[in-house]
């Protein structure tokens, strides 16, 4: 099935050869089985400002920077239209609403992938579009050999998050300036592959959420795994 794809890809793009040198990682949902928590923490906080987030909401708006998800929540529910500081305000309540929940697990398969994408010498970038630090800082420690300060795009990092492509083109960037085919997506969120797709990167969804398949299919994915172990356990075929 792998096999396919690329060949499709490459049809595609009009290209002779398909040889990655990096793969580009979502975090949450992709490396983190963290959206139950993120959802519960969206709902709590945001009820403190009248705003009600049903579950499949956070997996909709998934990958998009956190304060332009709460500045498209004002204007739909409140109609009202409010600047990235008091947005910001109203996420660091979400933030911390987060962080008093129990740490999110490592996603299972992530580490078996990670091997295999390491001793076939391509790099491990994350793009992520949270804002919240100390989560970040965690993929340091949990995946350590793995990634680097260096090759991790979070919200700070762009203006405009996903689904426009800015964030996995600054990703492309913080591998070494590669070009769009020189490189991989894995991401679990509609917007997320979206935002793959509009870079011009073979983007391959790992369906970790609530949403039906066809919900990440419909965005431009080239292929919809079931977890990130059966992506782990097919790696092996795609080369």
């Amino acid at each position: 099935m792998f096999q396919q794809v690329i060949h499709q890809y490459k049809e595609d793009h009009q290209l002779s050869t398909f040889k990655p040198k990096a793969v580009l990682f979502d975090m949450d949902g992709v490396l983190y089985d963290s959206m139950k928590n993120h959802t519960y923490a969206w709902q709590e906080a945001m009820k403190k400002f009248g705003l009600d987030v049903p579950a499949e909401m956070t997996y909709q708006y998934e990958g998009m920077r956190g304060v332009e998800t709460i500045q498209i929540l004002m204007r739909e529910q409140r109609n009202e239209t409010i600047d990235e500081d008091e947005a910001l305000r109203m996420y660091n309540e979400k933030a911390r609403v987060f962080e008093t929940l129990p740490t999110a697990p490592i996603m299972p398969g992530v580490l078996k992938l990670m091997h295999k994408i390491k001793d076939a010498g391509l790099q491990i970038v994350v793009v992520t579009g949270s804002a919240q630090k100390p989560l970040i800082e965690r993929l340091l420690t949990d995946f350590e050999g793995f990634i680097v300060r260096e090759k991790i795009v979070s919200a700070y990092d762009v203006t405009r998050g996903k689904p426009a492509p800015d964030p996995y083109l600054k990703g492309l960037l913080k591998a070494g300036g590669l070009q769009p085919h020189e490189a991989m997506v894995v991401e679990n969120a509609p917007l997320g592959v979206s935002a793959g797709v509009a870079a011009g990167i073979l983007t391959i969804a790992v369906n970790s959420g609530p949403l039906p398949n066809e919900a990440l299919s419909s965005r431009g994915a080239a292929v919809v795994y079931d977890d990130m172990e059966q992506l782990a356990n097919d790696w092996h075929v795609c080369w």
